[in-house]
Formats: structure tokens, sequence, C-alpha cells
């Protein structure tokens, strides 16, 4: 039966480190978090990350705009929060209404104030090995791996998903690593069996249950990166938990995993775009 690696008891101890350096700061760090419209796994998210805040002594401000706001009042938001001093992180939460380009929005954000590391000049530096932010999700999975002494290096890794806020990310990290990193996708041929290959299996897609039992090599690290609901309504990633749970040899549960890990990876960046400034 795998371990079960436990994101939330992580997390608990990694707010209060960040804790204790907001403190000795001379100023708070400021987060300013967006939401368009009112989707409410978005709202959810939103509410976690402002008590997350709260804990950790970072002032937050919510800027919740209407469904049909106007692209350039959104970047007209954007550019003054660029510009106030106590504001040093910037999160808009997507995904956003059909009729904004997230490209654009996301471009809108001062680099310096990306604490989702999505601006493409944080990205570029990503691929490079010399990220100012680390993006959350993947960063919190590399956290999670080393905290229960799982070293990549050497390493089969598969990631299923290629998503830019996840899937892509999550494969760089990995390499800069020293993995061996195969990128998983929905035209990916005998999807199963490149599974059974992984040591490590990051599951990003966004299906519930697509990891079974019969893709998952003996032994192997699944990290369960998704938050799905199934047929009968309840929480669950894209791994098929109780039987995966058997042949793992470590295991994230959903919930509890990789996403109390996520948000304080965002703590992180906000504390460190603070002392940047």
């Amino acid at each position: 039966m795998a371990i079960i690696i436990d994101g939330k008891a992580l997390a608990a101890k990694r707010k209060a480190e960040i804790a204790a350096q907001v403190a000795a700061l001379p100023q708070r760090p400021g987060l300013a978090v967006i939401l368009v419209g009112e989707n409410p796994a978005s709202r959810i998210y939103v509410n976690h990350k402002e008590k997350d805040c709260a804990e950790c002594g970072i002032y937050s401000e919510e800027y919740t705009l209407p469904e049909a706001v106007k692209e350039s009042e959104l970047l007209e938001l954007i550019a003054l929060l660029n510009r106030r001093e106590n504001i040093h992180g910037i999160l808009v939460q997507l995904p956003l209404p059909k009729h904004l380009d997230e490209d654009k929005v996301i471009c809108a954000i001062d680099p310096s104030k990306d604490v989702d590391a999505f601006h493409p000049y944080n990205v570029g530096r990503i691929m490079q090995g010399e990220a100012i932010f680390l993006p959350c999700t993947p960063a919190g999975v590399m956290d999670m791996l080393d905290a229960y002494g799982i070293n990549p290096e050497g390493k089969e890794c598969v990631v299923v998903g290629r998503s830019n806020i996840v899937g892509k990310p999550q494969a760089m990290l990995l390499l800069h690593r020293n993995a061996t990193v195969t990128i998983c996708h929905s035209r990916t041929k005998d999807l199963a069996a490149v599974c059974r290959r992984a040591d490590i299996l990051v599951a990003a897609v966004g299906k519930a249950e697509l990891i079974t039992a019969d893709m998952v090599k003996e032994g192997a690290v699944v990290i369960d990166v998704a938050m799905n609901r199934n047929e009968e309504g309840k929480l669950c990633g894209d791994v098929a938990f109780d039987e995966v749970a058997e042949k793992a040899s470590f295991i994230t549960p959903v919930p509890g995993g990789v996403g109390p890990m996520t948000r304080v990876r965002l703590l992180e960046n906000t504390l460190k775009a603070a002392k940047l400034k």
C-alpha cells in the first residue's frame, strides 16, 4: 500500500515559516486577486487564497468584476495595480469569460508582480532554468517530492497533460532536476503503455479517474494534480485512488494533496516579490 503524501500537513508547516518571514519585513507583502464573473470553482479558490493570506500576515485585496466586463476595463485595473507600491503580486483567476483574451490579460501584468508565473517573460526564464517565480502547482509538486525524499534525477517521469499552467512547466521543472520526461496528451498512442514506463507519474488532464491500476508500474510515485467530480458527484482526481494506491509506492490524495501546496507557492511568490522590491 502506498505512502500518502500529505500536502495539507506540508502546507501548514510552510505557512508557519512564511508567516515568520512576513513578520520580519518592513512592509507587508500585498496580493491583489481579480475574479471575473462568478464561476463557483474560481470563487472557492479565491476564498482559499484570501484565507491563506490572512493566516500568513499578507495583505490581500479582491476585485470582483461582472461577467460582461469590457476587456479595456480589466486592462485598466491591471495597469492601476501595476503602479501600486503596496501591491507586490497580481493574480487574475482563470479561466476568464470567452470574450476576454487571456493572453492579452496575462501580458498586461508587470512580470515582477506575476506571482502565477504565467507571463511570457517568466515562462521564458522557467524554460532557461533561471526562474524568478516558479509556477505554483508544478513547484508545489516538486516541494512534495523533496519533502518525501523522492529524487527525480535519472528517473523516467511521465506527465499526462500539456497545459501551459501545469503540464508543460511541470515537465520543465522535472527536466531541470535531470529526469527523463515524456509529456502525454489526447493524441498519445497507447497512453497506458507510456504511463507504465513511469517511475514518477504526474496526472494533470482533468478527467475523473482516468489513470487506473493497469496503467501504473509497481512501486511508481503517483502525483494527482487534478480536481474533478465523479459520476456520484464526489470530489476526485485523475487517478483511481483506491486501486492505484495498492500498486504505487507514494501517492497524493484528492483533496489534501497538491492543492494546499499550490496555494503555499502563491504565498511564497508574493513574499519573494515583496523582497525583490
